[in-house]
């Protein structure tokens, strides 16, 4: 089976695909890609299917050698990528070679890129996923980030030839966060327990993102939100994005890697179409919120869709 190996892993590399769904009732967390969005993107422009398992780069980039030829794309946070020396264009679909190394360089903005090779990256999978979730060590390449001299198996390219894809590219492109980012909220679903000024506290004030913070939250810096009846509630299931307030007031915002319930009441939740927006944060960062309505969380996210779409067809 072909390989791609890490010679150098960067920051925090890991194994990631559209997540281990299904399992949650039973305690098993979804894990999954920080940003959705463009983990679905580069597996379209390389030719993958949306849920094939490509590698989450966050920060700074890992070194990978080719051990055959195949179309890779790289999307999401915007970094100088180089193979063999050579500058090569994210967003953009291109061919490596057997031998062929490919660098990351200098991350211009946005938190975490997304690899991904055709064919994908076939790791054994752990209850019908590959997504690597670091807190129980499941999937990926044991349940950990990335390190030097690991092998990453790759998944059968398909009938086409390498050089098919390589003319896909985005019509245009997403533009990345620059240290700080808006995104819509969805009041909900415990907002009755705070109080009105934090409701308007939420809408006004920035939040920079704590170092404390990683994929299973993001641990929110800034003005407090007041409850009116206690910082406990029963445990009830936590989506991605969901604005989790313990009694410090200070909001958590939940990720990839979130667990599955949870006892504190929660404010909002960021909607569908802006979670990859905020997963292109990293700590020091600052994030603003605004509440928007259902409707208008359901117009952008077929917005979204029927824009992956065009490249997914």
């Amino acid at each position: 089976m072909a390989e791609a190996r890490v010679i150098k892993p960067g920051m925090l590399t890991t194994v990631q695909d559209l997540g281990r769904w299904g399992f949650q009732s039973r305690g098993v967390p979804v894990a999954g890609p920080m940003d959705s969005y463009s983990h679905r993107l580069a597996n379209a422009l390389a030719g993958n299917a949306a849920g094939a398992a490509t590698v989450e780069v966050t920060l700074a980039g890992p070194e990978l050698e080719f051990d055959d030829e195949r179309v890779v794309a790289v999307a999401g946070a915007e970094f100088e990528v180089m193979v063999d020396g050579h500058s090569v264009s994210t967003h953009k679909a291109f061919t490596v070679f057997a031998g062929s190394r490919m660098t990351f360089g200098t991350r211009l903005r946005g938190a975490r890129a997304y690899v991904a090779i055709q064919g994908g990256i076939a790791v054994t999978p752990v209850f019908g996923s590959r997504a690597t979730h670091l807190v129980s060590r499941l999937g990926g390449v044991e349940g950990r980030p990335l390190t030097a001299g690991d092998s990453l198996p790759l998944g059968d390219p398909g009938p086409a030839k390498a050089g098919h894809y390589v003319r896909r590219q985005m019509p245009h492109q997403r533009q990345m966060p620059e240290g700080r980012a808006r995104v819509r909220v969805l009041l909900g679903p415990q907002e009755d327990h705070f109080t009105d000024e934090a409701r308007r506290v939420l809408e006004t004030v920035p939040y920079r993102i704590g170092q404390n913070s990683d994929r299973m939250g993001f641990r929110l810096e800034g003005a407090p939100l007041t409850h009116v009846r206690g910082a406990d509630i029963i445990s009830d299931a936590t989506p991605m994005g969901a604005l989790q307030v313990p009694a410090s007031g200070m909001p958590i915002l939940l990720m990839a890697d979130r667990q599955t319930t949870g006892g504190y009441p929660k404010i909002a939740t960021v909607i569908t179409a802006d979670l990859g927006v905020a997963g292109q944060l990293g700590p020091g960062d600052t994030i603003s919120f605004t509440v928007c309505s259902p409707g208008e969380a359901v117009a952008a996210l077929i917005a979204q869709e029927r824009e992956l779409m065009v490249i997914e067809a």
